[in-house]
């Protein structure tokens, strides 16, 4: 009996694409790509145009693929509506900068990475979206500054090789019922700086 022909690979969805994007932009947070293999991997994400495409693109950082990235049994953001603004998980500047001021929202975990580049994050008019929000910035040959509000209650944690980070919050007491932030700094030879307070002009 002739063996029946091999169907073709189902097709991927926009939604499966997002899911493999955000795999790949965890497995470099927790350091298993460079930000280099990310810029590939990336492309090759949104030019997927099957599952098999995008299984492969998570085969060594991602064991479950599709599956383990889909999270089951997450619970949704209560503002993850069409009316919502989206929320900022990610900062990348790679031999470039950004500068986030003014009324914009913090998802509960926000990845910033600069690299030969620099970033601006002015907190004093941002949406916390969580009780307990962490950002987390790396900078390699490049650097940070910081601004967050009085009376928020920050825990910072740093590290640093050939560089440095430059923290200075007062001694002002934070509100006991408000929102904490949890900035995690890590500089190699370059740094970042947290001021409390709006930057005088």
């Amino acid at each position: 009996m002739p063996e029946p022909p091999e169907l073709p690979h189902q097709r991927a969805s926009d939604a499966e694409r997002e899911l493999a994007v955000e795999a790949l932009r965890e497995a470099t947070a927790d350091g298993r790509l460079t930000v280099a293999e990310l810029e590939l991997r990336l492309t090759a994400a949104y030019d997927a145009r099957t599952r098999n495409e995008l299984e492969t693109l998570l085969a060594d950082v991602k064991p479950g693929g599709l599956v383990s990235a889909a999270k089951p049994g997450a619970v949704a953001d209560p503002g993850a509506g069409a009316a919502a603004a989206p929320r900022t998980r990610w900062i990348v500047s790679v031999m470039s900068g950004h500068d986030r001021r003014g009324r914009w929202r913090v998802g509960s975990r926000c990845n910033v990475i600069n690299v030969m580049g620099g970033s601006a994050l002015d907190l004093n008019d941002a949406e916390l979206t969580a009780g307990r929000t962490e950002i987390r910035v790396i900078s390699v040959m490049g650097g940070c500054e910081i601004r967050v509000p009085e009376g928020l209650d920050v825990l910072v944690s740093e590290f640093g090789i050939m560089g440095g980070n430059d923290v200075r919050l007062g001694a002002g007491l934070p509100a006991s019922s408000g929102p904490q932030l949890h900035l995690r700094l890590i500089s190699v030879m370059g740094g970042s700086s947290v001021r409390r307070g709006r930057k005088r002009k």
